[in-house]
């Protein structure tokens, strides 16, 4: 006999309800769904699959890093000239960016994206450590240190993309007792 495919599914990682003909995907978080039903034994798999590395939201994070790192270390300075952002005190105003770049991306990407935040971080660091080593002037530091607070702040935005996706899952569900 012929088995009746579902006309609902729930997603095995937030619990939506989504059309069957809507694909593999969950509508509200974007993980996999195999077209079955939550599994509901106690010490079943939770949580979200991350589905591979997503070119999609790398593109994304690489533009929202770049925009961001470009507009307060670069342009803040550039609109408010009380501003000194050249040398140790642009990279030290970098990590903070880089990180706030890799929550936001965490936030509003579905399924799970720790790499490509951090990816796009440490592209966008590169040119960043070059272009403040070359340009400082009073407030100098040895590029080894540069380097170092780079990666630093590449760390940073995988912490701002993990936060990021906590943030996005929002509370544990309540277990019943």
């Amino acid at each position: 006999m012929a088995q009746k495919s579902p006309t609902t599914v729930l997603c095995p990682s937030c619990g939506a309800k989504n059309a069957a003909s809507a694909g593999n995907r969950c509508a509200a978080c974007g993980a996999l769904t195999d077209g079955r039903d939550a599994p509901t034994r106690p010490g079943a798999k939770q949580g979200r699959a991350s589905g591979g590395f997503s070119i999609l939201w790398f593109a994304i994070a690489l533009g929202v890093q770049a925009v961001l790192t470009a507009a307060l270390v670069v342009g803040l300075p550039v609109a408010v000239p009380a501003l000194d952002f050249e040398g140790s005190n642009g990279i030290i105003v970098a990590i903070p960016v880089w990180f706030l770049g890799g929550m936001l991306i965490g936030m509003i990407s579905p399924g799970k994206t720790y790499a490509e935040p951090t990816i796009a971080s440490f592209i966008v660091q590169v040119p960043t450590v070059l272009w403040l080593w070359k340009g400082q002037t009073v407030r100098t530091m040895p590029f080894f240190m540069y380097a170092c607070m780079g990666l630093v702040g590449v760390l940073f935005a995988l912490v701002g993309s993990y936060l990021g996706e906590r943030i996005q899952m929002g509370p544990p569900p309540k277990t019943a007792d």
